[in-house]
């Protein structure tokens, strides 16, 4: 009887491969979002060793030290940086969760990350990165009404994959959020 069970989970992970990961395609409530971006660093920086936005962006340690959250859910068309309006109750989500959070703590800053797949060149792909991130930005700005001053934005491209492939990769084509406020000057 177990051994059906365990055939069954093995045939619908290789017929249906969507179906595994479309859990992690789901978007993060804005609750969720809150409680990583205001959750400790995993290291503290004494106010003397605190850094500019732009050395904070170039230190891959440090950003791996702030609070963050990846956001794999926004889909994105090949190629663009629009947010489409279908998208926009997903970033509804991340404006609640930053809006709350800049409410309890004026001086709060965010760093909006874009990452790309593999697919195409470097330089294309770095473009495309920053496009999107300056986008959600935008976005955020906009509609949902984050202060401008709390959002930095970077494109890192397809330097930093989650899945090492050379293909199409959904779970790359992401956007990073990052609390920095505690890291820089």
């Amino acid at each position: 009887m177990i051994r059906k069970f365990v055939i069954a989970a093995l045939v619908a992970t290789i017929a249906l491969p969507g179906v595994a990961s479309a859990q992690s395609r789901d978007m993060p409530s804005a609750e969720r979002i809150l409680r990583q971006l205001e959750a400790q660093p995993r290291e503290r920086v004494a106010p003397n060793r605190r850094v500019t936005v732009q050395e904070f962006k170039r230190r891959p340690e440090m950003r791996r030290a702030a609070p963050s959250i990846e956001i794999q859910s926004i889909n994105f068309a090949t190629g663009s940086a629009e947010i489409p309006y279908s998208q926009y109750r997903k970033v509804e989500q991340i404006g609640n969760a930053l809006s709350r959070i800049v409410e309890r703590n004026p001086r709060a800053r965010f760093l909006v990350e874009g990452h790309t797949d593999a697919v195409g060149s470097g330089a294309s792909n770095l473009a495309l990165s920053e496009r999107r991130a300056e986008s959600l930005k935008r976005l955020l700005v906009r509609e949902f009404g984050v202060p401008f001053r709390a959002l930095e934005t970077v494109g890192y491209g397809e330097d930093y994959l989650l899945v090492e492939t050379p293909y199409e990769s959904w779970e790359n084509r992401r956007v990073t959020l990052r609390r920095i406020d505690q890291f820089i000057r």
